[in-house]
């Protein structure tokens, strides 16, 4: 038997396989728990609308599987709420998300990364970065087992298949830049920064970087679904960055809070250089953390230049949130972010939420402090776990003072 520390598994979240397992323990046992909550086609014919919805596998890779997501029957708008992040947020809980997410049936087919065009000239790719669900066929070779898969990073996927055949019925309509960029010869980073910029949707984005739609034409890739995720936070987020780190100090120190699926995030900016700090707390009894006996925390930094202690996909999705407000206000800060992860999540339903929590957190009017202490004291009061030791420790309030921390 092997035991592995709360600590590692709050870190992994079940993708990196930290614990040198070859598979996750936590995420099989969970998976296995809600089998019995979905429904199994008796078909092997599907027919249904893409919301759009794609999935990119890594085991395997350069030879991946891809996940081509139908809700069998729904069609039209109908087939939207599948897979709608900034429509779920705030208006669905996470038994009503998992249950969509269990209506899905994944048609999969296995596909070499190397050549996305195969997808592209069977209008696969084009669907799944259209503007409107786009109605679908599929031809099993055999009935689905029940499955629902989760993941840290990833939406979960339901029920899926092998597929003979995936036929899209209808003409996709991709945004207009996407529809040109698909034949730009550039840098996919020089793209996506085009498209983000141009106001094209930040998950069809991500979509298009999964599919092979980017990039270099003779370098074209699939990039696993949760390899593009992180990208495309990092890419645009670097833009982001190099623009705020220009700009002018907010005045004033700064508070902003949210919560939602059983994550409750405060945001405090600090008149100060840039840099951010990431306070994870995950309670017991939490997905990660069924082992543990005291609150598991996690702390993440990241300096002026852009430098972060380890690669984790939550902090990067709320790192750009973050970024987007202070370059919309053309300011600079340092910034803390503090998430506290509740019993009440347990099932992992992707990173969306935290960069979706976080965006709307920082649209709402600020509490304004003095100082960095009285921010710190008050959000200590926020949180259910015994934050006061950890927010002492944080590097920002290490420094001797204000002036001496703003040297880059």
């Amino acid at each position: 038997m092997k035991r592995v520390p709360a600590t590692l598994c709050a870190r992994c979240k079940g993708g990196k396989l930290l614990c040198g397992l070859s598979a996750c323990p936590l995420l099989e046992r969970f998976r296995a728990e809600v089998r019995a909550f979905t429904r199994m086609p008796s078909t092997t014919r599907v027919y249904g609308a893409t919301p759009p919805s794609l999935v990119v596998g890594e085991r395997g890779y350069p030879r991946v599987a891809v996940m081509y997501n139908v809700p069998p029957g729904s069609f039209g708008e109908a087939a939207k709420i599948y897979d709608d992040p900034q429509g779920w947020w705030g208006r669905l809980s996470l038994d009503e998300i998992v249950r969509l997410r269990s209506g899905l049936l994944a048609s999969t087919l296995r596909v070499d990364a190397r050549n996305p065009w195969v997808l592209y000239e069977k209008e696969i790719s084009l669907a799944t970065v259209s503007t409107r669900p786009v109605s679908s066929e599929a031809l099993l070779e055999k009935p689905p087992k029940p499955s629902l898969r989760f993941d840290g990073v990833l939406k979960p996927v339901g029920l899926s298949a092998p597929a003979r055949l995936v036929r899209v019925e209808e003409n996709p309509k991709p945004p207009r830049r996407l529809e040109k960029a698909v034949w730009d010869d550039a840098r996919a980073a020089e793209i996506i920064g085009e498209l983000y910029f141009s106001g094209v949707d930040y998950y069809t984005i991500i979509r298009a970087m999964s599919a092979g739609l980017l990039g270099r034409l003779r370098a074209r890739r699939l990039v696993p679904t949760r390899w593009a995720i992180t990208a495309v936070d990092s890419i645009v987020g670097e833009t982001l960055r190099r623009g705020v780190r220009e700009n002018p100090l907010i005045n004033e120190v700064e508070l902003y809070r949210g919560e939602y699926l059983g994550n409750r995030f405060v945001v405090i900016l600090v008149p100060a250089a840039y840099g951010m700090e990431w306070v994870e707390v995950w309670h017991p009894s939490t997905l990660w953390t069924s082992g543990a006996r005291e609150p598991v925390v996690i702390i993440n930094r990241e300096d002026w230049r852009g430098r972060w202690n380890y690669m984790d996909g939550g902090y990067i999705a709320a790192r750009l949130a973050v970024l987007e407000h202070l370059y919309r206000r053309r300011r600079q800060a340092y910034a803390v972010i503090i998430r506290e992860i509740l019993p009440d999540y347990y099932a992992p339903v992707g990173n969306w939420h935290i960069r979706e929590t976080v965006r709307r957190a920082l649209q709402g009017r600020p509490e304004k402090y003095a100082s960095i202490q009285e921010a710190l004291d008050r959000a200590a009061r926020l949180f259910k776990a015994d934050l006061r030791g950890v927010l002492r420790s944080l590097k920002i309030v290490r420094q001797k003072t204000l002036e001496t921390w703003m040297q880059p």
